[in-house]
């Protein structure tokens, strides 16, 4: 069975790079104004209007602020300040900053590394259907790893990052499904997330699908 990925530092700053930093907020127009000025590439600009709404309790702008400040946009990297912004997003009920604390804590990048805060900040992010997040806490309890290994909770997230489009845990849970891992057997379920899988590219999965496939077709004619 493929090996689940993990995340590294490198990743995680390429995660950074490519974040949501600027998403326009309804809840004060001190956001809009700091989207406008990013997209302008006005990066100053940008941060002092996030940090007005993020002030005033804008947990979109809190997160954009810490992911400037992650990055270096507006002025020099502050990790320490950028941490703070994020557990006050995450604490607010944003998903994405819950996930970035998230890898922070596994990379211990600005707070201690702790595997089990990983899992706990993965976990909150998670269950309001952030597919990455549920990708690595699948991954937690499939591995034990700042968690009880758990298959049964392992096959549950990989299963719903699959449902959210994650190609490799599509091929992970098709794997599940097709050997009886952490859920009851079952080849066209396995065959169902194989061909999900296949049809973004997954060539793995693909021949997977075929011989998931054949298997379906030999068993239907001995019955």
């Amino acid at each position: 069975m493929r090996q689940p990925f993990r995340l590294v530092i490198a990743v995680f700053v390429a995660a950074v790079a490519t974040s949501t930093a600027g998403t326009a907020s309804a809840a004060d127009p001190s956001a809009d104004d700091g989207w406008q000025a990013y997209r302008r590439g006005e990066y100053a600009a940008a941060l002092t209007a996030y940090e007005s709404a993020a002030r005033k309790g804008d947990r979109l702008a809190q997160f954009n602020v810490a992911m400037m400040l992650l990055r270096g946009e507006g002025r020099a990297a502050d990790v320490g300040a950028a941490v703070g912004w994020l557990i006050r997003s995450a604490d607010a009920g944003m998903a994405q900053a819950q996930y970035q604390l998230g890898l922070l804590a596994e990379s211990g990048v600005g707070v201690p590394r702790s595997l089990t805060d990983a899992t706990a900040w993965w976990q909150k992010a998670a269950e309001q259907g952030h597919t990455q997040a549920q990708v690595e806490l699948a991954t937690q309890y499939f591995l034990g790893r700042g968690a009880p290994k758990d298959w049964k909770l392992a096959a549950k997230w990989y299963e719903a990052a699959a449902g959210g489009g994650d190609v490799g845990a599509q091929y992970i849970i098709g794997s599940f499904y097709e050997h009886g891992d952490g859920v009851a057997q079952d080849l066209k379920r396995a065959h169902h997330w194989y061909v999900l899988a296949a049809q973004q590219g997954d060539v793995g999965a693909a021949a997977q699908a075929k011989d998931v496939a054949r298997r379906l077709a030999e068993s239907a004619v001995t019955r």
